[in-house]
């Protein structure tokens, strides 16, 4: 669920820049989504999977113990770094940053959909908002981008 509230905290905090600073609709979506949701998101992902590992697992429907969910720990931890760098760099880092993104929650969302259909796993972490994000923010992403 956090997912969520991130992306909804990108959109008030872009909504201000347009608004107070005159920034670019596009540009300041696009801005906020990489550094609230990608940035921010990503670092919370990581300590998750990483200080509360088995509670992460459990939560996605998936065994509790699995080494793996280190590693993508320090994948989310990243993507975080990638997306909080954003602010501060742009250009093609902004590129490289979604490309980054893309593969990463892409590649998730396939994970999700072989663990429904193998196992019918629908728990919340497997089938619930995140699963709908790891579509909707690369989409959104992509779409801003070329608009922007």
């Amino acid at each position: 669920m956090y997912t969520v509230y991130l992306a909804c905290a990108a959109l008030a905090v872009a909504l201000m820049h347009i608004l107070v600073l005159g920034g670019g609709v596009a540009e300041s979506l696009l801005l906020w989504l990489l550094v609230i949701p990608v940035g921010l998101g990503g670092l919370w992902a990581f300590m998750g999977h990483y200080f509360a590992a088995d509670k992460v697992a459990g939560y996605i429907g998936w065994p509790p113990g699995n080494p793996f969910q280190q590693e993508v720990a320090f994948a989310n931890l990243a993507l975080g770094i990638s997306g909080l760098l954003c602010f501060f760099i742009r250009g093609d880092f902004w590129l490289a940053t979604i490309l980054f993104v893309t593969i990463f929650l892409v590649g998730a969302f396939s994970v999700h959909v072989r663990d429904i259909r193998a196992s019918g796993n629908m728990n919340p972490g497997n089938a619930g908002p995140v699963f709908f994000a790891d579509l909707l923010l690369p989409i959104s992403l992509w779409a801003l981008y070329l608009i922007s």
